[in-house]
């Protein structure tokens, strides 16, 4: 995600103190990274020991991506006027504490409740850490390394989330929230010593837009709690008509509010850049497929087939596996060449070509001649579309706005997981039956739902065909990416 250059860098090469503060920092994505898919291996554990419903048991998941996504731009901004050092600190203490209670959870609503609290720790630990490297690197290739390795970090916790999961479930399901834990008290203890202290923002809290981020989070977290819940109580219902519109009244008010101040949260004009728009749609349908399709296969896997959840880990894991070897050595150098739109475009049609694979799932299917193709292509998809995707929405705005505008990607990438999930999560539920037949049923059509997000996805990416190529801001990373051969 491009950013203004840093005024007083503080690391002009790679140092060991450099190192030492990217190692903290690159902890902190593992644990955000690691998170939804580590807990997605863990869930039908989870739902057998605190006697939870497969409805209910996504709010595991959905829980997190709640508090994530509504607070997202909060912590953006919290960060940029309080200090990042302090909300990067203060916001993994948070972490620690509800992956704790988590782990130690005696029934479904306290674990749900930890996550919410969790997700919200990560909101306010994701944008801090990521302004830290930008402010505190030297513009050119030491903050493209650090980036490299900060976003390769992301992808990584991806590829051993389900792994790991597995392997800590097979021992207790409460490791896969204790294990975090610790990781993040030690990422936290790293922080104290090795990320430097800087001087209080000018400004600070008086340049807070207090109402307008408040109002923009309460809309956030009830759009994307009636997402999850209308289909349990049904879309026409009187509880999810009213908390639509009630969301709609406070996107109102949040808009009345950005209109009068004058530092606002959100600049609105910005809304009406069309390349924004296709970013953040496609943003939301990359990984709300994906997240659709893993909660679908851990069933699949594991309550139809038999398989452990180590056995789970490994099937799904060349996902991740193909993310973290390719993201840092094959999209840069693309996007140098064909555009940011048009790789984030390849991406997503290799997503399409993967969930369509899916849909040929039977009783027996094989893994290497189905399976293990289809979990490369989606390996594929995200290390064409998830790094670009957010130099696509920094570079539809002015430089000035480009945080701004990965701050909204970054709120898409955690709907669009609570929508695909909670989409496949009924559609299973509708479809599914007692017999062995119709439980493969469910779990089929709701591998058509990843499918129908992903093409929305390519759809929204299609304008990029008719613009000429531009430079964007990731040319400098490919050049020097060939540079080096």
């Amino acid at each position: 995600m491009p950013a203004p250059p840093p005024t007083n860098a503080v690391f002009t090469t790679m140092s060991s103190k450099a190192y030492g503060m990217l190692a903290v920092l690159c902890g902190a994505l593992f644990l955000d990274a690691l998170d939804v898919s580590m807990k997605g291996v863990a869930l039908p554990a989870i739902g057998t020991s605190l006697d939870m419903s497969t409805s209910t048991l996504q709010w595991v998941i959905t829980g997190y991506v709640v508090g994530f996504g509504g607070f997202l731009l909060l912590g953006g901004r919290a960060a940029d006027l309080l200090g990042r050092r302090r909300m990067l600190l203060a916001s993994l203490m948070v972490f620690v504490i509800g992956s704790t209670v988590g782990g130690a959870a005696p029934n479904g609503e306290v674990l749900i409740a930890a996550r919410f609290v969790t997700g919200v720790g990560a909101a306010f630990s994701a944008p801090a850490g990521f302004s830290i490297i930008t402010t505190s690197f030297a513009e050119g290739h030491i903050r493209n390394k650090a980036l490299a390795i900060f976003t390769a970090t992301g992808a990584t916790g991806m590829a051993f989330g389900m792994v790991i999961g597995g392997l800590l479930t097979d021992l207790d399901w409460r490791w896969v929230f204790f294990a975090p834990s610790v990781v993040g008290l030690a990422a936290f203890l790293g922080g104290l010593a090795l990320i430097p202290r800087s001087p209080r923002p000018e400004g600070g809290a008086k340049d807070f837009d207090i109402l307008g981020a408040v109002t923009i989070t309460a809309t956030m977290v009830l759009v994307v709690f009636t997402l999850v819940q209308a289909p349990e109580v049904g879309w026409a219902s009187a509880r999810t008509v009213g908390s639509l519109v009630a969301a709609a009244l406070l996107l109102v008010v949040f808009t009345a509010i950005e209109r009068k101040i004058d530092k606002p949260l959100v600049r609105l004009d910005m809304l009406r850049s069309p390349a924004l728009v296709r970013a953040n749609i496609a943003a939301m349908s990359l990984i709300g497929a994906w997240i659709g399709v893993l909660f679908t296969m851990t069933l699949y896997f594991q309550d139809y087939r038999g398989w452990s959840a180590m056995e789970t880990g490994f099937a799904v894991s060349p996902v991740g596996l193909v993310a973290a070897v390719l993201s840092t050595r094959i999209a840069a150098p693309m996007v140098g060449r064909f555009g940011v739109e048009r790789v984030v475009l390849a991406g997503m049609t290799s997503a399409v070509l993967a969930y369509a694979l899916l849909q040929f799932l039977t009783a027996d299917s094989s893994y290497a001649a189905l399976l293990l193709p289809a979990f490369l292509l989606i390996g594929l998809g995200f290390s064409l579309a998830y790094g670009p995707l957010t130099m696509a929405a920094a570079d539809s705005v002015p430089v000035a706005d480009q945080g701004v505008a990965g701050g909204l990607v970054n709120t898409s990438f955690q709907i669009g997981p609570a929508l695909g999930l909670s989409v496949a999560t009924a559609v299973n539920a509708a479809n599914t039956g007692p017999a062995p037949s119709e439980v493969l049923h469910g779990l089929r059509v709701a591998l058509a739902v990843p499918l129908i997000f992903a093409v929305l996805g390519v759809l929204a990416m299609l304008p990029a065909l008719r613009r000429r190529v531009v430079a964007p801001a990731a040319a400098p990373l490919a050049q020097e990416e060939a540079a080096r051969g």
